[in-house]
This record gives structure tokens, sequence and C-alpha cells, in this order.
């Protein structure tokens, strides 16, 4: 369901702009029609009241949980594999201190070459309501201060759903701009159509190496943009909305995280307005690709702060769930829980 045909549905009812907004409002906050200071039957008209209890049905169904998997130690963040009405799966991430990470397609076009998402390429995107119900599925189990656009997907992929999305939760979902962050490999539309909505979020660039060449191979299918070339519009986003940019460095062993890398952080953000997040790599069995030495991270970000650089070690968490993004929609379609990946529009 798009934000707009539900809109539609409202309006048929006898909705205002007013009543709209307050049935949108209670649907993202998950909070109860019959409560609150303007209760529905003192505000809202009767043939909407008289639908809304077909209407929550309809719009709780959007997203529906299947499993959650708590993180050991962790009592504030779990893995949720979501269900879909058409059978397919996404995932969101309770994520601690109140975040959220959402989902924007279900597979992904851009092939990173350790991620367990992209491995059956794009299967169709998300709607703007699929979206949306994430986070009304996730205020469910607890409260959701922050959202973040990092889960299963490339956002820019799918840019008016996910805009569309942005702009309703940081009106009526109680949500601060800066708190809600769009993740992108680079797709140039990023830059152009960010600043024009009325809702700006915070930007978030994965960007795993400073070296172009290597960055093509570990990003297959993402703008041939250089990391200096993002870098560069990053810093041009992040003065122009006062907001730093987050840049999303998975960190992978013997691959992106030596000394020639470490200079190359050093050269390119010194003095930019952003924080590297150093993210060690969720393993995954069938991949090359291997985590390195709890260690070698903390080195890695103690080396950067002594050169000047904002970095941060992020938990990669999950691990002992195969946690990862995608893992969980995986390992459902091998135990026959998921739907069939359907062919690529």
């Amino acid at each position: 369901m798009q934000i707009d045909s539900l809109r539609q549905r409202l309006r048929a009812l006898g909705a205002l702009p007013v009543h709209e907004q307050r049935v949108l409002r209670d649907w993202i906050q998950a909070r109860p029609w019959d409560r609150g200071r303007r209760r529905p039957k003192d505000f809202l008209p009767q043939s909407l009241r008289d639908a809304l209890p077909l209407v929550e049905e309809e719009l709780q169904g959007i997203a529906r949980l299947l499993s959650s998997h708590p993180v050991d130690g962790d009592p504030d963040s779990a893995r949720l594999l979501v269900g879909l009405q058409d059978g397919q799966t996404v995932e969101s991430v309770l994520l601690p201190r109140g975040g959220l990470c959402v989902s924007s397609q279900v597979g992904c076009a851009v092939g990173c070459q350790f991620c367990m998402t992209g491995r059956d390429g794009l299967l169709r995107q998300l709607t703007s309501g699929e979206i949306i119900a994430q986070v009304a599925l996730a205020r469910r189990q607890r409260a959701v201060k922050k959202v973040v656009f990092m889960g299963m997907g490339e956002p820019a992929h799918n840019l008016n759903n996910v805009m569309e999305a942005i702009e309703l939760l940081g009106t009526e979902g109680n949500l601060g701009h800066k708190n809600l962050v769009f993740s992108t490999v680079g797709d140039p539309r990023v830059f152009e159509r960010l600043p024009q909505g009325p809702v700006k979020p915070a930007l978030a660039l994965s960007l795993h190496t400073t070296k172009a060449d290597l960055r093509e191979k570990l990003l297959p299918r993402a703008p041939r943009l250089t990391p200096r070339e993002l870098v560069e519009l990053g810093e041009d986003y992040a003065r122009a909305t006062a907001y730093p940019v987050q840049y999303q460095w998975t960190l992978l062993d013997g691959i992106n995280d030596g000394e020639d890398e470490i200079e190359g952080i050093v050269a390119l953000f010194k003095g930019k307005y952003g924080v590297l997040n150093i993210i060690p790599y969720n393993s995954v069995p069938d991949l090359a690709f291997r985590r390195p030495e709890t260690e070698r991270c903390r080195e890695m970000i103690r080396i950067l702060h002594r050169r000047g650089v904002l970095a941060k070690l992020r938990d990669s968490a999950a691990q002992e769930v195969d946690g990862g993004c995608g893992q969980l929609r995986a390992r459902a379609l091998a135990e026959g829980k998921a739907a069939i990946p359907i062919v690529p529009a």
C-alpha cells in the first residue's frame, strides 16, 4: 500500500486533512485510536469511525512479525524477520538507544560482494506503506526514537517511496529530522533530491575504502564516483543541513584494514564535517570475507583518533544468530519459511 492510496481511502471515508493526520499519526506511533485527548468519538466523522477497525486490521497486516532474534547481552537489540502481504520477507533491526533499521527493497541491485542481501539481486521495491509499517511494527515492540534506512536494499533505487516515508515520519512520526538517516552507496540523485524535501534527513554514505579501484570490486554496481568525489558531495550536504555525514566502513580482514587505508582515511577525512563508522564484518559462511580480530579494530580507531579523524567502532550485532543483513531472510528461505524469490522487474 502506498501512503497516497491510504490518504485517498481515508478521504473517501469522509476524512478531512486533520482527520487524515490523526489516523496516520496514530498508526505510525502505534497508538490506540480510542485513546488520547481527542478521542475518535469526539473528533472523527461517523463514517470514518465505523471503518476504523477494518482500516486498523489492514494496516497492521501490511507487515507482520515472523520471528525475533534478540542479541545476547543486549536486551534492547534484536533482528526482526518481517513478512509482507505477498509472502516476501525483509529484515528490520531494533538498535540500542531506541534506534530502528528498516529495509527499503526486497533484495538489492548493487551487488556488494560482502553482503548477503544482494546475492539474489533486486526482487521488488517496498511501497511507502511497507516502509512505514516496519516502524509501526517495531513500535509495538518498544519505543523508536531514530530510524535509519540501512536495511535490505539501496534507498536511492526506491527514491520516491523512501522520501515519501521519510516525509511522513518527519511530520507525523514524532521523529526529529536528524534522527532519520538516509543511507546510500552514493547515487548522484540523492544529492539532488534530499535538499529539496520538507524533511531533510541525515545522510550516511557507504564508503568501505578510500581506493577507487577496490571500491569498484567491492561494490560492482554502485555509481562510478570515487571516494573523494563522494566525500566532497557529502561535505556539501552536511554543511547545508548542519548534520554531520555518517561514513560507513564495513571492516574486512586483510582487505580494507591496512596501514595504507589508514593513511587514505586521514587524507580524505581530516577536517571534514562527518564521522567514520567502522563496522566489523558479520561473517557469512558462503563468502570468503572475514571479520578482523577485535583488537585490530580497536587499534585502528586509536590510530585514527591520534591522527585527528573522528571515528567510532560500531557493533555489528547478532553474530550468534547469523544476523548480518539478509542472513535471516536467507535462512528462512532455506527452511521454507519465506517466499521463493520472484523474477526481478
